[in-house]
């Protein structure tokens, strides 16, 4: 081989090694410390194959079970800025449906730490989007679009509904904090995305309990948060609460429970939960 050509083998290496060694460094950068102020978003980074750089969550982050184990900052307006700072991260991911405080999203972001909020409709579309959105931010597409072929396979299997209940969620902390759902809340997307309603309609958000509301209301199937039917001593104890023996739930008993993130969070197993859901208020 000539000298000239082992020159310009030499220096063709010596380009690729350049080329290799600058691009540790952005390698790196990928990795980030992240907290998590959702259950939902939470979920969605660990399917992305993230969970090894969250480094905080919410009360509200309890699937996958490993994530139970990370430093908790709190539930919603319960968070501090101080909790989530403490744990030094370098991208703060919460929602729009989140109850974080405006003064502490104010005071996060004057830190100059990176405060990420991703819009959350409680639909199958919704969910889509946000899926796709955080594996857009997070460079993760690919391992973002297998998590939707999933939700819409799951999708796919809800069974249709033939007769559509009346169904009334009730959110308990004990007999002494009592609230129903109204409409656009993500219980009453929920009970419209299996094909039944909501049993109150004249009102948004969450109201107090009343017997005579519930009377009103008449819901066929009642439907609880697990801790929260555990919260009222059982269904035994739930009957015992004025009014609610008087309802057709009441009369037949008919009382279901699921878990709150996993009902509630329309995240990736969104088909899961409201195939569970449909299968138990049959």
């Amino acid at each position: 081989m000539s000298i000239t050509s082992l020159v310009r083998v030499f220096y063709t290496l010596l380009f690729s090694f350049f080329l290799i060694i600058s691009s540790v460094p952005s390698i790196a950068a990928k990795s980030q410390r992240i907290v998590s102020v959702s259950g939902t978003l939470s979920e969605i980074l660990v399917g992305l194959g993230l969970e090894s750089q969250i480094v905080g969550v919410d009360v509200t982050s309890t699937y996958p079970a490993s994530l139970e184990k990370l430093p908790k900052v709190g539930h919603n307006r319960n968070i501090s800025a101080e909790g989530i700072l403490a744990l030094n991260p370098d991208v703060i991911v919460t929602s729009d449906q989140s109850m974080m405080s405006a003064n502490v999203l104010k005071q996060l972001n004057s830190t100059g730490k990176k405060v990420v909020t991703f819009k959350q409709e409680y639909s199958e579309e919704g969910t889509i989007n946000l899926i796709r959105e955080v594996g857009a931010y997070f460079n993760a597409k690919l391992q973002a679009e297998k998590m939707i072929k999933s939700l819409k396979a799951d999708m796919a299997k809800l069974p249709k509904t033939a007769a559509p209940k009346k169904l009334l969620f009730i959110y308990a902390r004990g007999t002494g904090t009592l609230m129903v759902s109204g409409k656009n809340t993500s219980l009453d997307k929920m009970f419209t995305l299996i094909g039944h309603k909501n049993a109150v309609t004249d009102f948004t958000d969450f109201k107090p309990l009343t017997s005579e509301s519930l009377l009103a209301a008449n819901p066929d199937v009642l439907v609880l948060f697990s801790s929260g039917l555990e919260s009222v001593d059982g269904i035994e104890g739930l009957l015992k609460v004025p009014g609610v023996a008087y309802t057709n739930a009441g009369k037949n008993k008919k009382i279901v429970s699921m878990d709150g993130q996993y009902l509630t969070g329309f995240g990736p197993r969104l088909g899961k939960a409201a195939a569970e859901l449909a299968q138990k208020v049959k």
